[in-house]
């Protein structure tokens, strides 16, 4: 039996790990992105456009910003629905606005085309490992026809139901990782300027009803000034919190929880840190509260230095 041939389209943050993991064991992957660093850092085959990966590929991987750029490449001229052909699995990785999604799965059904919505969860490391978890909307043979192309980059993948299925859920997931990191942000603030050792403090959360994601994951980094930069940015957090309040607001549900990650990703956002790793809003809300870091910064200078002159021996360029 031939193996599909894999596109994908969108090479970079996620979806440059999400190819490494495929290209890393040996499996060709023909690759598009605006930027053709991008496809070369994944390993990837490079196509000439969107529409050139549909045409040579049996299953396309999709890791856009948003709808709007989803809808561009899969709508636009010489994009994914221009070349799609019968039987052809056209795979939504992005965090997309669901009735976008369903809009799209129709067209792309009219070719005789699949779209399966597949929200990821676990970040730059998961991708990086290839433990995401995906949750995923369409047809379940759909699924079933590409499961072993994702499973080379996600280790839990979950059906959801019908198309919008997956990405409602990665919305619903998605809020509730902001609530979680501007939430646990203010608290730590407060417990720096009320004199607390940080890792004291984490070690109470974390074995008490408060922990969360963001105890547990982000900030024993966080404490020590390591952001975990690779992550989602400040922009793409605020985007999903906003595409959260329009889906629950079609849903007549009532959002009495948004206000917080809003205001703290909004001011993120409105001081410049629109394109930094959405952990650094911990220091938005420091700032605001007279200029307040969870950690020493020469201490974290000395780290920093530490780690160059360490990494400079073991590449043989330390004097």
């Amino acid at each position: 039996m031939t193996e599909p041939v894999i596109g994908f389209i969108g090479l970079g943050n996620m979806g440059g790990r999400m190819t490494r993991c495929i290209t890393g064991k040996g499996i060709e992957v023909i690759g598009y992105d605006a930027h053709a660093r991008n496809i070369e850092g994944a390993g990837a085959v490079a196509g000439t456009s969107a529409g050139d990966v549909t045409d040579r590929a049996d299953i396309v991987f999709l890791s856009l910003p948003d709808s709007r750029i989803v809808e561009l490449v899969v709508l636009g001229d010489d994009g994914v629905l221009a070349h799609a052909k019968e039987g052809q699995i056209v795979v939504d990785l992005s965090t997309a606005n669901p009735e976008s999604t369903r809009e799209i799965a129709a067209a792309l059904a009219e070719k005789g085309a699949h779209y399966l919505d597949a929200g990821i969860s676990g970040g730059a490391a998961a991708a990086e490992k290839g433990t995401l978890t995906l949750m995923v909307g369409g047809e379940q043979s759909a699924l079933d026809a590409v499961h072993e192309a994702m499973s080379h980059f996600a280790s839990n993948i979950v059906f959801m139901g019908p198309s919008g299925a997956g990405h409602t859920t990665k919305l619903l997931n998605n809020f509730l990782n902001a609530v979680a990191l501007s939430a646990t942000s203010e608290v730590m603030v407060a417990g720096r300027r009320a004199g607390l050792d940080m890792d004291a403090l984490l070690g109470v959360l974390n074995t008490s009803s408060g922990v969360n994601f963001a105890t547990l994951n982000r900030f024993p980094k966080i404490v020590h000034g390591d952001y975990l930069k690779g992550g989602l940015s400040n922009a793409l957090m605020m985007k999903d919190v906003l595409l959260y309040t329009e889906l629950i607001a079609g849903l007549g549900v009532a959002g009495v929880h948004a206000a917080g990650p809003l205001a703290s990703f909004g001011a993120a956002m409105a001081t410049g840190r629109s394109a930094e790793i959405s952990n650094t809003v911990v220091d938005v809300l420091g700032d605001l509260s007279g200029g307040v870091r969870l950690y020493d910064t020469e201490d974290t200078e000395d780290t920093e230095h530490a780690e160059a002159t360490e990494h400079a021996r073991d590449t043989g360029s330390a004097s």
